[in-house]
């Protein structure tokens, strides 16, 4: 009977061995693939938010957009509005298309900076776009995601001298999330 269980132990034993090598192949084969998605997807997972970036620092300053005697289109973004980063790459080829005859201006909602523009152009959902022509004049809002044929529609507009205010919102926008950094509280001994 001694036998008996020291070969049953000895085959137990392995078994586990065997369990432990599968469970470490499959693993390391999961970890490989999602590795290798990564680095293949990697593009199209981040492009949006990296446009969303740059936007910014590409943008033309209000002051000078409205000054300047050029037509332009102004969004309201924030980084986080998942919308927002679904439009990016559009409003990066409108951006490319037609940079030398319009502004682009972009504000990120979370910059306390651009408060005053966000309660100006009364922004309660993002993405925002407003498009306004050589002399300042808002000639149209989007609010929320839009087609791309509108919005290069309204952006060819701009240059007839009548325009109709229009303003398209779809159901698809980001509210805009309160900042509270700037919130005076009692423990905050500002």
């Amino acid at each position: 009977m001694f036998l008996v269980d020291n070969s049953l132990t000895v085959q137990s034993e392995s078994q586990e061995q065997i369990l432990k090598t599968n469970l470490k192949t499959i693993l390391i084969l999961i970890i490989s693939i999602v590795i290798i998605s990564l680095l293949l997807f990697r593009n199209s997972l981040f492009k949006s938010t990296y446009l969303l970036k740059s936007f910014g620092e590409l943008s033309v300053d209000p002051e000078i957009a409205f000054t300047n005697n050029k037509p332009t289109f102004l969004e309201f973004y924030a980084e986080w509005c998942e919308v927002c980063k679904e439009m990016a790459p559009q409003v990066s080829a409108f951006k490319d298309e037609y940079e030398k005859d319009i502004n682009f201006v972009f504000l990120n909602v979370d910059n306390q900076k651009w408060s005053n523009y966000i309660q100006k152009f009364d922004v309660n959902g993002i993405p925002q776009l407003n498009l306004f022509d050589k002399k300042g004049n808002l000639i149209s809002t989007f609010i929320g995601k839009q087609d791309e044929i509108k919005i290069r529609k309204s952006i060819n507009n701009l240059e007839k001298e009548e325009k109709p205010y229009e303003e398209i919102i779809n159901a698809e926008f980001s509210t805009i999330q309160e900042n509270k950094n700037n919130e005076v509280s009692p423990r905050s001994h500002g």
